[in-house]
């Protein structure tokens, strides 16, 4: 179960639903369409979204119970959509995304008593950066996840979005010793450690060492690359492990991909213990794992790399991955050279985000996850930060658009938006929740062809079960 009262938790709800595989193909495709729209991006649409549309066919897909019979639900209107790719775009006096037309449209949904007393709201065009509505839109409020926007921004900037996270082993000149050595790849799963594993135990052997069966390799795991303490300030916590430069599968202790799970206190030691199991399994004998530091003049033995910067961003934005966002806020303070640790990263953050020329008046970066409620940001950063993704300009920063989940379809936004919700499949935004915090700022195609950028940021609301609807009917009367 979720501490709301220490960390957030997107609140999952039991339906059963079923959208006709015509409608979730045109949708999503078309969602991603929109994206492309707003400027040329180099990877594509994601694998991981086709196969989403592939699993919500007929059959229930892997993630959701087979469904009784039912008639299928229409697909959602392409017209706008298919404007915006390319049309005529006609702008006139009964357009709804005009400042009038949006406060009519909005004004009574912000009313919305699960919103909170006072809800911030900034509405832009994506593919001009023209403001077309905003209330309390430079006001500094909690971001919960939403913060994860800018952590992205920050890491694609420093380190750009081909960067590949490397875990090493090394070895010592002329001494029976490697050292694991953690890069911050908060990816790695067992997988690629027995990958490594491999690669390491080919090299032994090509050193004639730990060819004996009488020789024993001293195992040594250097993690300090982070610097600081390593529990977030919510302390022990399902949501997210110790931040360290070295774990696999994010510390958990459970087959659990995403979401929450107890975590290993130390994940460190953990990935140490599970690589001398996956040497021993080659013929590696080693002795159990010791922290240290790698030698100064140690020799490269082998190493493994994560996926590119560009799909480590999308995963972190479609599950809302704290364990990622926290390693990316880090890798930021590595590429810029300041400290590795909570303080340095937030200073790292803070100066690529100025790079980009955004709106930083009172904002603070706590963290780059949003489990802290010191992080501020104002509904005015978080568009501009999607602008300057949807911008030709910034290619390097796409992933931000395409890593959004998707309304209906993936990641946090999978099991929100009903079969009939006029935001299904066309709404790409990420959600935030802490206990009495709620926020939602993503991307829509509208009426009259534009390419929207929104941030809805709501603090003191009642419950999320009033929120998150209320933030829902917000993007969606943006497409309707």
């Amino acid at each position: 179960m979720c501490d709301r009262e220490r960390g957030w938790c997107e609140v999952p709800k039991v339906r059963t639903w079923q959208l006709a595989a015509g409608a979730a193909v045109v949708g999503l495709t078309l969602s991603a369409g929109a994206v492309a729209a707003a400027g040329p991006w180099d990877n594509g649409q994601r694998k991981a979204e086709k196969q989403r549309v592939a699993a919500h066919g007929p059959t229930g897909g892997a993630h959701h119970q087979a469904p009784p019979p039912k008639r299928p639900a229409p697909a959602p209107s392409a017209a706008s959509v298919l404007e915006a790719l390319g049309g005529p775009r006609t702008v006139s006096a009964e357009d709804p995304t005009r400042a009038d037309g949006l406060a009519a449209t909005l004004g009574p949904l912000l009313a919305d008593s699960g919103l909170g007393p006072a809800p911030a709201v900034c509405v832009v065009d994506l593919t001009t950066g023209e403001r077309l509505y905003g209330k309390r839109a430079e006001v500094p409020m909690v971001p919960a996840s939403t913060v994860k926007i800018a952590t992205a921004a920050a890491a694609l900037t420093a380190l750009g979005p081909d960067h590949r996270i490397p875990t090493t082993v090394v070895a010592a000149p002329d001494a029976d010793a490697i050292t694991l050595v953690g890069g911050g790849d908060a990816t790695l799963d067992r997988a690629r450690l027995a990958e490594l594993a491999d690669l390491t135990a080919s090299s032994l052997r090509e050193r004639g060492e730990g060819s004996r069966k009488a020789a024993t390799v001293r195992l040594v795991y250097d993690a300090s690359l982070y610097q600081g303490p390593v529990l977030h300030p919510i302390g022990p916590n399902d949501n997210i492990a110790p931040v360290t430069a070295l774990m696999v599968g994010q510390g958990r202790l459970d087959d659990r991909t995403r979401g929450p799970a107890t975590r290993s206190a130390d994940p460190a030691g953990e990935t140490a213990r599970v690589f001398r199991e996956q040497l021993s399994e080659r013929g590696i004998r080693t002795s159990p794992p010791a922290p240290g530091r790698a030698p100064a003049d140690a020799v490269p033995l082998a190493q493994v790399l994560s996926e590119p910067l560009s799909s480590v961003v999308e995963r972190m934005l479609t599950d809302s991955d704290n364990d990622i966002a926290e390693s990316l806020a880090r890798q930021t303070a590595v590429a810029t050279g300041d400290k590795a640790s909570f303080a340095g990263a937030e200073r790292a953050v803070t100066e690529q985000l100025r790079r980009l020329q955004l709106p930083l008046a009172d904002t603070r970066f706590a963290d780059g996850s949003g489990l802290n409620r010191r992080d501020k940001v104002s509904a005015a950063l978080l568009t501009t930060v999607l602008a300057r993704a949807a911008d030709a300009a910034h290619p390097e920063l796409r992933p931000i658009l395409t890593g959004l989940p998707v309304a209906g379809f993936s990641g946090t936004l999978e099991d929100r938006y009903s079969d009939t919700s006029a935001g299904t499949g066309l709404v790409r935004a990420k959600t935030g929740t802490l206990t009495g915090i709620n926020s939602l700022a993503g991307t829509v195609a509208a009426p009259g062809g534009r390419l929207l950028g929104f941030a809805f940021l709501a603090a003191d609301t009642p419950s999320p079960y009033e929120a998150q609807p209320a933030l829902d009917r917000l993007a969606a009367a943006l497409v309707s």
